[in-house]
C-alpha cells in the first residue's frame, strides 16, 4: 500500500432540514469543533438540503454555488478534505442527480458519484417514498484517492446491493464511505448487520456518515431519520457508533495495519473464484 499509514477522520451527524442556508450555517458550526490534525470529514446524506414533503422548496445546486465558499475557504485553511455525502446536484443534459461532492483543499469542488439505486419503497407506517421522482439514477461505481487511500463511494440505498460493494472488494479499496439518511424501522432492522457485513466481505473500513433525529420542515413537515452513524473496522468491530443524539463530531484515526492484518489472516482476493 502507497498511502499514509494511518488516517485521520471526522463523522459528522447531522439533523437537516429543506433551508439550506440554515444547513450550512449549522454544519460550519461543527467544522469549528474539528481537529486540526483531521485529514478528512465525512458529512451524510442530504448534508445542504432535505426534501421533507410536497410543500418543500425544491432546491439542487452547482459546484460554482455561493453556498460552497464557505466550505472551500474552511477546507483550504485546514488543508482537509470535505466529502459531502450526498447533495442534489445539476446534472449535464438535464434533471438532477442525488451525489456525493467532494470539496479538495485546493478549493476545487467537484461532484464525484451520483447514487445509483434510488429509494423507492413502501415502508409499514411512513408514506411511499419515491426518490426517483426528484433524481435521475447514477450508473458507475467510483473510486477515489484522498491521502493515498482508496475510497469506495456509496450512498444510503445502494447499501442493500451487494454487486456494488464487490466492485470495490476486487479493486481492494482502504474504505467505503455510506452516508445515508435512513429510516427508523429499516434502521433500526438493518443498518448495522449490512454495514458489519459491508466491511467485513470488502475487508476495508466502512464509514457511515448519517441524518439523525426529527426534521422539522419549512411548512411543518417531519421526517425521523435513525441516526447511528458508524465507523467499523475490517475485522467487523463497531469503532464508533454515534446512536441517535443529532449535530455532533466522533474523531477517529485508521489504521491501515487493521487491513493488511485481517486480509493476511483470511486472504479473500486469492480465493475468490466467481
Amino acid at each position: 500500500m502507497s498511502h499514509t499509514s494511518t488516517l485521520n477522520i471526522s463523522v459528522l451527524q447531522l439533523c437537516s432540514t429543506d433551508h439550506p442556508s440554515e444547513n450550512q450555517k449549522n454544519i460550519l458550526k461543527l467544522l469549528e469543533k474539528v481537529p486540526s490534525e483531521t485529514q478528512v470529514v465525512f458529512l451524510p446524506e442530504n448534508s445542504l438540503y432535505m426534501k421533507l414533503g410536497e410543500k418543500s422548496p425544491t432546491y439542487h445546486f452547482q459546484n460554482t454555488d455561493s453556498i460552497y465558499e464557505p466550505f472551500r475557504e474552511w477546507s483550504s485553511q485546514r488543508q482537509c478534505h470535505l466529502l459531502f455525502g450526498a447533495n442534489p446536484v445539476s446534472a449535464n443534459g438535464g434533471g438532477v442527480k442525488n451525489a456525493t461532492v467532494w470539496v479538495k483543499p485546493s478549493g476545487q469542488v467537484e461532484d464525484v458519484y451520483s447514487k445509483i439505486h434510488l429509494f423507492d419503497v413502501d415502508v409499514e407506517g411512513h408514506k411511499p417514498v419515491r426518490e426517483s421522482d426528484q433524481f435521475i439514477h447514477g450508473s458507475t461505481p467510483k473510486v477515489i484517492d484522498i491521502c493515498g487511500w482508496k475510497l469506495g463511494l456509496s450512498i444510503c440505498y445502494d447499501l442493500r446491493f451487494s454487486e456494488l460493494y464487490q466492485i470495490y472488494a476486487k479493486q481492494e479499496v482502504d474504505i467505503i464511505a455510506v452516508p445515508a439518511a435512513f429510516l427508523v424501522p429499516t434502521g433500526s432492522a438493518h443498518w448495522h448487520v449490512l454495514l458489519r457485513a459491508r466491511a467485513i466481505e470488502s475487508q476495508a473500513f466502512v464509514v457511515a456518515a448519517a441524518q439523525a433525529g426529527t426534521h422539522l420542515g419549512t411548512h411543518e413537515q417531519k421526517r425521523e431519520t435513525y441516526g447511528h452513524s458508524l465507523v467499523v473496522d475490517p475485522w467487523g468491530r463497531v469503532l464508533i457508533d454515534m446512536e441517535t443524539k443529532n449535530w455532533q463530531v466522533a474523531n477517529l484515526t485508521l489504521d491501515c495495519s487493521a487491513l493488511r492484518q485481517v486480509r493476511a489472516q483470511i486472504p479473500m482476493s486469492r480465493h475468490r473464484r466467481l
